[in-house]
């Protein structure tokens, strides 16, 4: 990676104010994590396209950029003003952050099962720091992602869930992640970063900072929504890990509907133990440049791993999504489905990887991705990966780009329905089989609905 000298000082000089702010709180544990994080960050640099996780996606609008930590809270914001966002008594806790820092007033903790915490991650670091320490940052490996890095380098807040051995959670734990900005941002990407570069230290980052916990024969699902209140700029860069014990059944939802004009980074790190189940959902709507890493390690038998994507970009909009599984153990199987709609000049990126090792014998696992282009000058850049190392397996892997089926349309014609209503049509039964996969009924409704909405915007 190339270091970009004077991007990387602004960092570095904003780390040091972090960490001398008096907002730096926790034990002193966490402070040798965020130092080591931040060194990892000043050796690596940002990515260039010159490296192969990055060949199709620049970072340079995310790097040029001089975004700035929030300082307060910003005012006007209310649970009335939320709550076409949340989930209202669909879910037991309703978590909300606004610029990476957890709003008690915005937020509503319900009737959580004994003994199951959500709540702030900073808080936890305070008042049962021995819960976290065993978990933080020890699976998001910071030695060779530098976004990963940085979020480390910068942990304050978040959000810490913790589900006890056996208990289940009927109801979805949901976290809301809001981005603010003073005004909003001109139109267009390029237009956005002039902006920033005019307006220093007004544009803001964020680095939310999650770990989810479920311990042996527990049940949960937790859902993580990322918006922003208008059209700004503004960078989130999130990284949440996820430990799955044995037997435990944890459905995980990431719905990214940010400002058209925001960059988005994000990892998400699962590390999966026996005969666990785990289902990742990622949904991709927001964003003016978009990275997500979904990674998996079943470490135990008999694990069951299932990644779903979905992701809808127009205009100038780019989504790259990145993700691998380890099959480290035999007798696991995972199943990945990842489906792309792009239109206007919309690129994006697909680049899945699973990784079977020697000892895992009789793995079964399938990849798929598919992609439909509504323009001529929309993009898709796909690369699904087997690399096995066991020789008794069962993998299989393949990829699709396309366009709508002109004899479909024909005969949707035909029967009276016109050509924007008819590519309307096709477009949403190639989106919905993701979408109909949520199990969370007022979150699959929702979608449902921006789903129809962003096809009549589009059409």
């Amino acid at each position: 990676m190339i270091q970009h000298s004077k991007e990387l000082d602004r960092y570095l000089a904003d780390f040091e104010r972090f960490e001398k702010n008096g907002l730096r709180g926790g034990p002193s544990w966490v402070h040798q994590v965020r130092r080591a994080a931040i060194s990892g960050f000043a050796e690596l640099g940002f990515p260039t396209t010159q490296h192969e996780e990055w060949k199709y996606t620049s970072v340079a609008p995310i790097v040029k950029a001089p975004f700035r930590p929030a300082d307060d809270e910003p005012d006007g914001l209310t649970k009335e003003s939320l709550s076409l966002h949340t989930l209202g008594q669909a879910a037991c806790a309703q978590l909300v952050f606004v610029n990476g820092r957890y709003s008690p007033a915005l937020s509503s903790i319900g009737s959580l099962p004994d003994g199951v915490k959500a709540g702030s991650l900073a808080t936890a670091l305070s008042a049962d720091p021995a819960a976290v320490e065993p978990h933080l940052a020890r699976h998001a490996g910071y030695h060779d992602h530098p976004f990963v890095a940085l979020n480390t380098a910068f942990i304050q807040d978040g959000a810490f869930v913790s589900i006890p051995k056996g208990k289940v959670v009927e109801r979805p734990i949901h976290l809301l992640f809001v981005s603010t900005h003073d005004r909003p941002a001109s139109t267009g990407l390029s237009a956005g970063f002039d902006m920033a570069q005019d307006r220093r230290g007004k544009a803001i980052v964020s680095h939310p900072r999650n770990l989810i916990l479920a311990g042996d024969n527990s049940q949960a699902m937790v859902i993580e929504s990322y918006i922003g209140l208008n059209n700004a700029l503004y960078f989130t860069n999130v990284v949440t890990e996820i430990v799955a014990g044995e037997s435990a059944v944890v459905a995980h939802y990431k719905l990214q509907r940010e400002s058209e004009e925001a960059f988005h980074i994000s990892t998400v790190q699962a590390s999966l133990n026996h005969s666990s189940n785990f289902s990742s959902h990622s949904i991709d709507l927001g964003g003016a440049l978009v990275r997500n890493d979904v990674n998996a390690v079943l470490d135990g038998q008999g694990i069951e791993c299932t990644l779903d994507g979905l992701y809808m970009v127009a205009g100038r909009q780019h989504v790259d999504n990145h993700t691998r599984i380890d099959h480290v153990k035999p007798h696991c199987s995972s199943r990945e489905l990842y489906k792309g709609v792009l239109g206007g000049r919309s690129k994006g990126v697909f680049n899945g990887k699973i990784y079977v090792h020697k000892d895992a014998q009789k793995t079964d696992a399938k990849q798929t991705n598919k992609n439909l282009l509504l323009s001529e000058d929309a993009v898709i850049n796909t690369k699904p990966q087997l690399e096995i190392y066991a020789d008794d397996v069962k993998c299989t892997h393949g990829t699709t780009i396309g366009q709508l089926d002109q004899e479909a349309i024909f005969y949707l014609r035909s029967r009276g329905i016109d050509l924007e209503a008819a590519r309307g049509l096709l477009t949403y039964a190639f989106a919905s089989e993701m979408i109909g996969r949520i199990k969370v009924e007022p979150v699959r409704a929702q979608l449902e609905h921006l789903l129809l909405a962003r096809l009549q915007k589009d059409s």
